[in-house]
């Protein structure tokens, strides 16, 4: 039987997501998009877990994009559907767009852990998640005009909201890529740091952000996202509603409690 596409392992209140084809890349296949999904929904849904880091296996890639000999023919009606990943891949509209971080994001923090290659579909989900730690030798792109197609998994609607727009236009119409220190340079990435240290950067940020207020993660979270392009009166009514909701719960209430008393809070997220 062949490995899964999604390899899924919990530590403590973090769950490590690792992109599992690394023969090709990690290249999106139908059952990775799946798993991906379903991941993902376990993982908002699980209030013991806090924080989630995606990666890719191996050394070479975080993900090359979506298969172009399985999943982009699968789209484009080249290639009929052939099982039971194929057929829910095409047919369950929630797939597609929560694998990709595009709709029904999880509302607690995710982190990628860049080891390689982040291209289209991979630089797509990356832009989704909300911090990010990359090797000295990640490469981004997103190549898809090149191959007469375009990206469409959130990269025409947020590349330009995280950087300088002539930037993101460049990216998108020559299909060129940029380096990791490029990608730092512009705010893309929040880290470079050596190939071997990359999956462990991140559980250190993990386990800071796991041990913060969960109310507090996913109200400001929520906020930031909702708010990007609303007016600031309407931006605000959002933030006084978080306001509201974090202020009336018990972690409110132990934070300051814990800190007067000099011991590291019990958050419990509510």
């Amino acid at each position: 039987m062949s490995a899964p596409h999604l390899i899924e392992e919990r530590r403590g209140p973090v769950l490590l997501l690792t992109l599992n084809r690394p023969a090709v890349r990690n290249a999106i296949s139908p059952e990775m998009a799946c798993r991906l999904a379903d991941a993902f929904a376990a993982f908002d849904a699980d209030d013991a877990l806090r924080v989630a880091i995606l990666t890719g296996a191996g050394d070479l890639a975080f993900c090359a994009g979506g298969d172009l000999g399985r999943t982009l023919p699968l789209l484009s009606g080249d290639r009929a559907p052939e099982d039971d990943w194929d057929r829910r891949f095409l047919n369950d509209p929630e797939v597609q767009d929560r694998s990709a971080l595009r709709r029904n994001v999880p509302a607690k923090p995710v982190i990628a852990a860049i080891n390689g290659l982040c291209l289209a579909g991979g630089m797509e989900t990356m832009l989704g998640t909300d911090l990010r730690i990359a090797s000295e030798d990640a490469v981004f792109g997103l190549p898809e005009a090149r191959r007469g197609v375009i990206p469409f998994a959130g990269a025409l609607v947020r590349l330009a909201r995280q950087i300088p727009e002539p930037v993101a236009m460049e990216l998108l119409l020559t299909g060129g890529t940029i380096d990791a220190a490029r990608a730092h340079a512009l705010g893309l990435v929040n880290r470079v740091v050596p190939q071997g240290e990359v999956l462990a950067r991140a559980f250190e940020m993990a386990e800071v952000l796991a041990a913060n207020g969960p109310v507090s993660l996913r109200e400001i979270k929520r906020v930031v996202l909702g708010s990007s392009g609303l007016p600031l009166d309407e931006g605000f009514a959002m933030e006084d509603e978080a306001k509201r909701i974090v202020m009336a719960s018990e972690d409110a209430r132990e934070g300051p409690r814990a800190f007067m008393e000099k011991r590291r809070p019990r958050f419990v997220g509510r």
